[in-house]
């Protein structure tokens, strides 16, 4: 459900875009767009990549709808509003912050975040939909390069509604799909992931002690119903900042369900 929250402005957008007037398509999109941005700071959540971008872009086409002839707007608005949700999902995964990680760490709990399964396809993902509205923003941006009087609302001229609306869309519906194949994978393999995570010893505590800790550390973690094995703990740990007879130890583990 994350996800379709944070997608929400496009889905408004996408639906109301080639049904009633421009301006009213942007400025509705950009009212959900706020209010969407709004709620996820009144959880305290970190500010999504793909939602700021969301109010980004439908501020941008909003003022451009306002100040621009319809003419010009039925032929642009389609390019720039895909190229809006690219960059935002571009910007989110070249500073660390792939969106589909960001919506799906809301949605596991803490030892599946932490795994390197969960990041690397993540991840790829986020690529997958990267790739899904470049090649969704490059089909968009044909018509008004080759067609003088090209329109998304032009329903009789194939070149028009096949690479306004058929292709991109049918990207979309792929990238959702792949998604969907993929996720279930990451879940069904989260189970042999190595997970990585750090306890709290004294510095004088033996190997014997150290491997207690981490195991009833990792246990904590996992919850009910599940057991931490094939715990491991890190070479060297970390003198704690103002205390330094306690150190910070890495350690990982795997998850099982807990034997009766």
């Amino acid at each position: 459900m994350g996800m379709l929250f944070g997608f929400a402005p496009w889905i408004v957008y996408w639906v109301l875009v080639g049904n009633v007037p421009f301006e009213i398509a942007v400025a509705v999109a950009l009212l959900i767009a706020l209010a969407v941005f709004a709620v996820g700071r009144a959880a305290d959540k970190p500010g999504r990549t793909i939602e700021i971008a969301a109010v980004a872009t439908f501020s941008v086409l909003t003022v451009l709808t306002f100040a621009l002839s319809e003419q010009v707007i039925a032929r642009w608005i389609q390019p720039l509003s895909n190229a809006g949700i690219l960059l935002g999902a571009l910007a989110g995964l070249l500073s660390g912050k792939p969106f589909v990680r960001e919506f799906a760490a809301a949605e596991q709990p803490p030892y599946v975040v932490k795994t390197e399964l969960f990041a690397r396809m993540t991840a790829l993902l986020t690529w997958l939909w990267v790739a899904a509205f470049a090649g969704m923003t490059l089909s968009s941006v044909i018509p008004p390069i080759v067609l003088r009087d090209a329109t998304i609302l032009d329903t009789k001229t194939p070149l028009s509604f096949i690479c306004y609306w058929v292709v991109p869309f049918s990207l979309l519906g792929l990238a959702a799909l792949a998604s969907r194949l993929l996720s279930d994978r990451m879940l069904a393999g989260v189970g042999d992931a190595v997970r990585e995570t750090s306890f709290v010893a004294y510095d004088e505590a033996t190997i014997d002690e150290l491997y207690y800790l981490a195991q009833e550390h990792a246990n904590r973690e996992v919850g009910p119903g599940k057991e931490a094995y094939n715990v491991k703990v890190g070479g060297m740990g970390t003198p704690l900042t103002g205390d330094e007879s306690r150190k910070s130890w890495p350690s990982t583990y795997k998850v099982r369900d807990k034997k009766h």
